[in-house]
Formats: structure tokens, sequence, C-alpha cells
């Protein structure tokens, strides 16, 4: 049987993608970006469909993210939303991984460096043969499980 692997990117704009694992690593079907509410949703209805043993879910989680690039130089010039910001991503993550759970979900919390992330439409395109429009947080879900390989 096929296993479903989901890719959520925390954030404002959860990215959101769905790969299928037949054995040869997981193969894009859904990449876009939800509201976290929508995400969670879109993951109840992939249980109804495939059940929950035959799927895993692969969150990124900025808990374990200890560098924020220019963060300081942002924050003098845009204030402090941009700490707030990346608070509210950290947050995010652990209510993903509450949610999951709750909800008796497999799951794995990705470290932010142990994926490829931030890559452009064209890399993108090149790299997953994802033709469809993506935003960044879109690709950064599909990143997590484009090409892996379902164990669990």
């Amino acid at each position: 049987m096929s296993k479903v692997l989901i890719g959520i990117d925390t954030g404002v704009n959860t990215g959101f993608a769905v790969a299928i694992d037949q054995g040869n690593g997981g193969q894009l079907q859904d990449v876009g970006s939800l509201t976290i509410t929508q995400a969670m949703s879109k993951v109840l209805e992939l249980v109804e469909i495939h059940s929950k043993q035959n799927m895993k879910l692969f969150i990124e989680d900025a808990r374990k993210r200890t560098w924020f690039g220019n963060a300081d130089a942002r924050q003098a010039k845009s204030g402090a939303g941009t700490r707030e910001g990346v608070g509210s991503v950290k947050r995010d993550a652990q209510i993903w991984e509450d949610w999951c759970k709750e909800q008796g979900l497999n799951y794995s919390m990705i470290h932010p460096a142990a994926n490829k992330t931030k890559t452009d439409a064209k890399y993108f395109l090149k790299l997953t043969g994802w033709a469809k429009r993506t935003n960044e947080h879109a690709r950064d879900a599909a990143m997590l499980v484009f090409g892996r390989y379902a164990k669990f």
C-alpha cells in the first residue's frame, strides 16, 4: 500500500505538501499554502481516505532553530514585529506537535537545518518537476517530503 507523506512548514502562511511513496521516494501530489486550521482540516480529510497507519507528517520545528540570520538588522529597520514573528512560528510548531499527539498521528519534528529550504521557483521546478505556482512556504513544505522514503 502507498504511504502518504505530509510536509508542514509552520507559520501564518502554513506550507502544505503531500507526497506519495510507493517504494520510489515521495512523489509530490499537492503543494500549497493554507492557514493552520485549513491545513489541519486537510490532514484529517487525508486520514479519512488513507488511514493513520499509512501516513506521516514531517513538520519543520522552528523551536530547534538557533540562528535567525539578519533578524537584528530587520528588527532595527522594521521594529519588534520581527522577533514576534520568530516567536509565532515557534508557537505554531508546538501547536502542531500537540495536535498530532491529540489526534494520534504519526509525525516527526524536523530541524530546519535538515531541510532544503528557501529554494526559488526555478530551482524547485528543476529539482522536483512541480510546475504549478508555489510560494516559499509551500516549497519548504514540499522539500520535507519530496524524495523521502516512508519508513514508519
